[in-house]
């Protein structure tokens, strides 16, 4: 009888412990939607450097502010968020994850930063505050993005 109280008593733990798994993936999943449908709103918003709102914003402003909207603080220049969070290759990709460009202009550096809003056979799509056209959506696959990623980061585990 003991025995039998044991494993029962260790199964109602396992099943406990599932429960708070899926609920923790449901949270994962909306927060992530949540950060993605954000972002979206600032669509056709015009790009200015420093700028936080939908009268002009950067691209570290906007993962800034739609990762805030889902409660989560990150650092605020592009630079800073691609320490923040886990490193992810280009085989683990998800949505929500920031994808972190360095490109050279003549001597200078500077750093981009992408929300990757989709992940399929169809290519993969990240949103961004483009300097020439504003908040766009644009593929990764393209060449002038792909050959200059730096690092992909999952703020949201």
């Amino acid at each position: 009888m003991q025995k039998t109280s044991w494993i029962l008593l260790v199964l109602l733990l396992l099943l406990a412990g599932g429960a708070d798994a899926q609920k923790k993936k449901r949270k994962r999943a909306q927060d992530i939607q949540k950060v993605i449908d954000t972002a979206y709103t600032y669509k056709g918003t015009p790009y200015r450097y420093g700028g936080t709102s939908k009268a002009g914003i950067d691209c570290s402003a906007l993962m800034q502010n739609s990762y805030a909207r889902a409660g989560y603080q990150i650092p605020r220049t592009a630079k800073s968020q691609s320490k923040y969070g886990k490193k992810v290759g280009w085989g683990g990709i998800k949505q929500g994850d920031i994808v972190f460009f360095k490109f050279k202009a003549k001597r200078e550096k500077w750093y981009h930063s992408g929300m990757i809003t989709s992940v399929s056979n169809d290519g993969i799509y990240f949103i961004h505050a483009s300097t020439s056209q504003g908040v766009i959506v644009s593929d990764l696959n393209a060449d002038y993005y792909k050959k200059n990623v730096k690092a992909f980061r999952r703020v949201i585990n």
